[in-house]
C-alpha cells in the first residue's frame, strides 16, 4: 500500500481505498502476507500480453525452425492443463502436419504440453489435475498422474518433450519449452512431422535443432 501511495503522491489512506476498490472489482488481491499483487480480472489481460509478445519475438524463429527441419512449426502456451497453439509455420512438403493454430488440447497429450508442465513443480502440476487426468479417447497418452509424473521426469532429463501418435495418430513431435530471463516459461516451441516418415532416432535429431532454435528464442527474449 506505501509503494501505491508513493507512486501515485496520495496519502496511505487515499491508496488504501483505491486499492481496496481496486480489490472489489478483482483487479487486485492481497496474498497472505498482506502485499497486494494482480487479481483474476487482469490476468487474462497479462496472460494475452505475455502471448502477443511471445509471438512477436518468435516468429521468424518459428520459420526458421520450419526451414531447417523441412516439417512443420507450432508456437504453443500454457492455458489450464491445455496446450493453446497460437502459431504456425507449415511445411511445405505435400504430406505434412497442418496447422492448429487456435486450438487448445490436453497438454499432458502432445511435447509441447509437456515440454511445459515440466518446469512446474510437482505440487503445481497436481493443482492442474485436482481429479486426475482427464479421459483421453483413443489415445496412448498417460492416463494417471503416477504415469504423467515418469514422462514428466524423462523430459526434463531429456530436454524436450515427445509425442508420439498420443494426440493424433499418424503424428510425431518434439517440444523445447521457452523461458524468459527470469526462468519463467513462456510457451514452447514444438516441429510436428507425420509418423511414417518420423521414427525415433529423426525425431531425436528434429529435436536436436528445436532445442538449438528455443535457445536462439530464448536470447532473444
Amino acid at each position: 500500500m506505501s509503494d501505491a501511495a508513493s507512486e501515485l503522491g496520495v496519502a496511505n489512506s487515499t491508496a488504501h481505498r483505491l486499492l481496496a476498490t481496486l480489490a472489489h472489482h478483482g483487479y487486485v488481491v492481497q496474498d497472505r502476507s498482506r502485499v497486494y499483487r494482480c487479481g483474476p480480472t487482469l490476468t487474462p489481460l497479462a496472460q494475452a500480453d505475455a502471448s502477443a509478445h511471445l509471438r512477436q519475438v518468435a516468429g521468424p524463429y518459428l520459420q526458421q525452425l520450419s526451414d531447417r527441419t523441412e516439417e512443420t512449426a507450432h508456437l504453443v502456451v500454457l492455458e489450464g492443463n491445455g496446450t493453446r497453439f497460437i502459431d504456425c509455420v507449415e511445411a511445405t512438403q505435400i504430406l505434412r502436419v497442418s496447422s492448429r493454430t487456435g486450438m487448445l488440447l490436453p497438454a499432458h497429450t502432445n511435447s509441447g504440453g509437456k515440454a511445459m508442465l515440466a518446469r512446474l513443480t510437482e505440487v503445481q502440476v497436481r493443482a492442474l489435475y485436482p481429479r486426475g487426468l482427464p479421459e483421453a479417447a483413443k489415445s496412448s497418452a498417460a492416463s494417471s498422474i503416477a504415469t504423467l509424473r515418469r514422462e514428466l521426469m524423462a523430459t526434463r532429463r531429456r530436454g524436450y518433450g515427445l509425442n508420439l501418435n498420443e494426440s493424433t495418430r499418424g503424428i510425431s513431435a518434439a517440444g523445447r519449452h521457452v523461458a524468459d530471463h527470469t526462468g519463467s516459461v513462456l510457451g514452447a516451441l514444438v516441429v510436428a512431422a507425420p509418423s511414417a516418415r518420423c521414427d525415433r532416432r529423426r525425431l531425436g535429431e528434429l529435436a536436436t535443432v528445436l532445442i538449438d532454435v528455443a535457445t536462439a528464442v530464448e536470447a532473444q527474449l
